[in-house]
């Protein structure tokens, strides 16, 4: 019982550090006519990506700015289990910082704002290097769903090889004709693969698009232990897919509650 009364200061500690900042930045602040919620929901989103191991020291998360459609938040170029609200920096959908104010940018920023660009209906964009997908990146064998929670994988997702966009590259997403090229790739998709490099999963919310992150990495994972164990495979398909897409969907919140927790309680 002892250690059950510790964790509620710690949490409580924790989402002061988090999120001071993003409370300072109501009205008057930074953001001003920003849901503070929103950027709490953004800072956590990296450390829960990170905490669950689909980011690392690398990848990013942004959503669109609730005031500007045009417009998109996201950190300074950190690691993102270290991202706090005041990290937090605004981009148009060029990709070009409003107010550095001398913050570094991520280098492959481009994939966001080109996204944006394209697709109305997202308002969140997660690029990560997640560890089972890349093999997935570079074979033929699709990452389709043999697990409900990731339904929205469809009949697997599109594979975006910049050699097809600008011959031999760094395999980052520097330019904008490589952005564009990914966002055309990705279509109207969920997730798109990146050769050789990770994934981009975009969402109509930040949390959606966190459970579609990781739950598409949980497949990966899953799938790779089904392959060794041998085919046929059932894979989740037709109509099947269809109806549990569309459930899975609206189930996001109860294990975002629980990342959260888990998030907070590691720091």
């Amino acid at each position: 019982m002892a250690s059950k009364r510790r964790l509620a200061p710690m949490a409580a500690l924790s989402v002061g550090a988090l999120f001071s900042a993003a409370q300072a930045q109501t009205g008057t602040g930074a953001f001003p006519g920003v849901d503070p919620v929103a950027i709490e929901d953004l800072v956590l989103a990296n450390h829960i990506l990170a905490n669950e191991k689909v980011l690392d020291g690398f990848g990013h998360v942004s959503i669109r700015d609730p005031r500007n459609p045009n417009r998109y938040l996201m950190s300074r170029s950190v690691a993102p289990a270290t991202v706090t609200a005041d990290d937090i920096m605004e981009y148009d959908l060029d990709s070009k910082p409003v107010d550095a104010k001398g913050r570094g940018s991520y280098k492959e920023r481009l994939i966001h704002g080109e996204i944006y660009k394209v697709r109305p209906d997202v308002n969140a964009v997660i690029h990560s290097h997640s560890p089972t997908i890349v093999p997935f990146s570079v074979t033929k064998y699709p990452l389709k769903p043999i697990l409900h929670n990731a339904a929205f994988l469809g009949e697997g997702p599109p594979i975006f090889d910049t050699r097809d966009a600008a011959g031999p590259t760094n395999l980052l997403i520097e330019t904008p004709a490589l952005g564009k090229a990914m966002a055309q790739t990705l279509g109207k998709a969920n997730i798109v693969l990146m050769r050789g490099h990770g994934d981009t999963v975009v969402g109509p919310n930040v949390r959606l698009a966190t459970f579609w992150a990781i739950y598409a990495e949980v497949n990966a994972r899953q799938l790779a232990q089904a392959i060794a164990i041998g085919r046929p495979i059932t894979f989740i398909e037709g109509e099947e897919q269809k109806l549990t897409h569309d459930t899975m969907a609206t189930a996001y919140e109860r294990p975002w509650q629980m990342w959260k927790r888990e998030a907070l309680r590691s720091k």
